[in-house]
């Protein structure tokens, strides 16, 4: 079997995407602050509201009604909460892999503070009615533009 069967759909194999609520405020700032610092464009975004957000979240055995965390798909790998959030920053130019001493906090912890703030990210931040629509000029930092 090769690797690529194994992969979701949409995804290639050295795509890394990062999937997020399209309606959180919080959420959508974290993408806004992806497409600005991800200056060589080592991540893809898409919504989980999308055809495409959907069919990675179905593949991955995630549902697709209710939405509690960040996801990075690495290939035929996939990782949530502060392990994708880790993951991401050290892959961004300096000074933002500085976040990753966070790694030092064991993980149950990390991600108990992770929940906390995902639980209730849009009573905090606020949410939007629809996705937002990216820039024109942002398109192709999205999966399936």
């Amino acid at each position: 079997m090769n690797q690529q069967s194994q992969i979701a759909p949409g995804v290639a194999v050295g795509d890394r995407v990062v999937l997020f609520d399209g309606v959180c405020r919080l959420c959508s700032v974290w993408a806004r602050f992806l497409i600005k610092f991800d200056r060589k464009r080592q991540f893809k975004l898409a919504t989980v509201q999308s055809p495409e957000g959907k069919a990675i979240l179905q593949w991955h055995s995630f549902p697709t009604d209710h939405y509690e965390t960040m996801l990075l798909v690495e290939g035929v790998n996939i990782y949530t909460k502060s392990s994708a959030f880790f993951r991401v920053m050290q892959r961004l130019p300096w000074p933002w892999p500085i976040m990753c001493i966070g790694w030092a906090v064991p993980s149950i912890i990390r991600d108990w503070l992770y929940d906390r703030v995902a639980l209730n990210r849009y009573r905090l931040f606020g949410r939007y009615e629809a996705c937002v629509i990216p820039n024109k000029d942002h398109n192709s930092r999205f999966l399936g533009e």
